[in-house]
């Protein structure tokens, strides 16, 4: 059995009660951090609350060389960690395909996502995102500034009213993490720097933080530590505008008209 386990978003205690259980039953458990990491604790504190070892695995560890696990979950019961909702990531999709080649059986249990935090936190409704867009830095692309999809994605979902979830790029083996302020500053140099942002920052955490204000002026925010996500809303409802200014602090006129 190989067990997907989603971590929640913080540190040791975000985890499901029924995450909880599965992790502490498992003979091996194994987990991966670079796609996300828990900010509040540290791989050695998350074992040691929960009474486990815990193996870390790679990108290659997991994409290329999955073997180690495969072999233990069909010899036995394994658990695989990770930061937020197991399956949001394309290579855990794979991970559990190539178990069920192997006619090894797998099961889900979930973790919070930011996307639903997102959500939940700035009061902007979950049913009016569109296409999300990851930023990356932009050594990571090879060029200056932002990509054109996430500009195209950025500029699709305005023209529909929607909202844009904009995941902000993590460099585990470099331990880098971008921050809202610094997406912002690309965002309103190489895109459109008057556009309503939204920095949604430690989600999950006990002091998480929503600031909303053009692009140009959270590219000048302290915003404090990571994990941090942008959102860039598209039309506002009514209820949304008033969360905004109560929630994040937004100006009332820097929000556009309510629909």
């Amino acid at each position: 059995m190989l067990t997907f386990v989603g971590l929640g978003l913080y540190d040791e205690s975000s985890i499901t009660v029924e995450g909880r259980d599965a992790l502490r039953a498992a003979d091996r458990v194994f987990a991966e951090f670079y796609t996300s990491r828990l900010a509040g604790t540290t791989v050695d504190d998350l074992a040691a609350h929960h009474g486990v070892d815990i193996e870390v695995r790679d990108r290659a560890g997991v994409e290329r060389d999955p073997e180690p696990i495969l072999r233990a979950a069909a010899e036995g019961d394994a658990a695989f960690l990770t930061a937020g909702d197991t399956m949001i990531s394309t290579t855990h999709v794979d991970l559990r395909l190539r178990a069920a080649e192997r006619e090894i059986e797998t099961r889900v249990l979930h973790g919070t996502t930011a996307e639903t935090a997102a959500a939940s936190l700035t009061g902007l409704q979950n049913y009016r995102f569109g296409k999300a867009t990851t930023l990356p830095f932009p050594y990571a692309h090879g060029a200056e500034g932002v990509p054109g999809s996430v500009r195209e994605t950025l500029t699709a979902n305005r023209e529909r009213g929607l909202h844009t979830l904009v995941y902000l790029d993590i460099k585990q083996e470099r331990g880098e993490y971008m921050t809202a302020d610094r997406g912002a500053d690309l965002l309103a140099t190489h895109w459109d720097g008057a556009a309503l942002g939204v920095a949604v920052c430690r989600a999950g955490s006990p002091d998480p933080l929503v600031a909303a204000d053009r692009l140009d002026a959270l590219a000048d925010r302290a915003l404090g530590d990571p994990l941090h996500l942008l959102v860039v809303p598209g039309d506002l409802h009514a209820l949304e505008a008033d969360a905004l200014v109560e929630l994040g602090g937004a100006p009332e006129e820097v929000l556009p008209d309510p629909v």
